[in-house]
């Protein structure tokens, strides 16, 4: 049989999205993000019609103690999502330029909070703009809504949760970052290598070549299968800031994992903690 997407409607039809833009109940977020804060001016400049521009790090994020973009608390993720208009009666398309990883990141972000009602526009902006579909540079405004958050803990793990999951050798890890991060040569934090057993897939892998668009079904199925991935068993996901574990997390997602989450906290916060309170290593 062909290998296919398990969880197709996580990726949203830019067509489809087109013909739905005047439906009420669809709430497209413009997730491009910049360093140094000009993704907002970007949306201005020109953005799918009536979509909503989001910043992940400063709206869905908070900075932890060890200064890693964290999750932001319930209130505050509530607050972002109800000016953005988005509720239990929406349907969500999020979108980026960047491969989809702030995109996901924000996906991950409602997935965390109990929103399920969410799909990654396939292709990005620039699928947007490849297939001729409208352009708006006006302002969009939206009615607040009531988000009411639903903490999922299935979706995302602390540093001391995860710390009890890898003493007793339950956690099935992917690391997302480089693969020269991942042995230990090169990256930020105190002490470089990988957590215990994980396993490296990374996030550079999971879009095609010089696009945006995702890799095929039957490629990710590849890079899962290559590295022992089981998908009846839970997967927990990391990186740096959890933005590529996103990615990686929406990917496994898509092909039919069932249990997938993101430690956000990642490596930064892991090799900030002792080693001999079991904050462990390897190389």
């Amino acid at each position: 049989m062909p290998v296919t997407f398990a969880r197709a409607d996580l990726l949203a039809n830019p067509a489809w999205v087109a013909q739905n833009l005047s439906n009420p109940a669809l709430r497209v977020l413009d997730c491009r993000w910049r360093v140094d804060g000009s993704g907002a001016r970007s949306h201005a400049v020109g953005h799918v019609p009536g979509s909503i521009y989001v910043d992940w790090a400063a709206d869905l994020s908070e900075s932890g103690a060890t200064g890693t973009q964290q999750l932001a608390p319930p209130a505050a993720f509530a607050a972002a999502m109800s000016r953005a208009g988005v509720d239990d009666g929406k349907t969500v398309v999020l979108l980026d330029d960047t491969q989809s990883l702030f995109a996901a990141r924000a996906w991950w972000s409602l997935l965390a909070y109990g929103f399920t009602a969410a799909a990654i526009l396939d292709g990005g902006w620039q699928g947007w703009l490849e297939a001729g579909l409208p352009v708006s540079g006006a302002a969009t405004k939206v009615e607040p809504t009531n988000f009411h958050p639903r903490p999922d803990a299935r979706r995302r793990v602390t540093s001391a949760e995860l710390l009890t999951l890898v003493r007793a050798g339950e956690a099935q890890l992917v690391d997302a970052r480089t693969p020269a991060e991942y042995l230990g040569q090169g990256g930020p934090g105190p002490r470089r290598g990988h957590l215990p057993r994980a396993v490296n897939l990374p996030a550079a892998l999971l879009a095609e070549a010089g696009g945006q668009a995702l890799p095929t079904a039957v490629k990710l199925a590849r890079l899962f299968a290559q590295r022992g991935l089981d998908d009846e068993r839970p997967v927990i996901a990391y990186d740096t800031s959890g933005v590529g574990a996103a990615k990686l997390a929406f990917c496994l997602e898509l092909m039919g994992f069932g249990t997938v989450a993101v430690y956000d906290a990642g490596w930064t916060d892991w090799a900030a903690r002792p080693a001999d309170e079991g904050f462990t290593i390897e190389l």
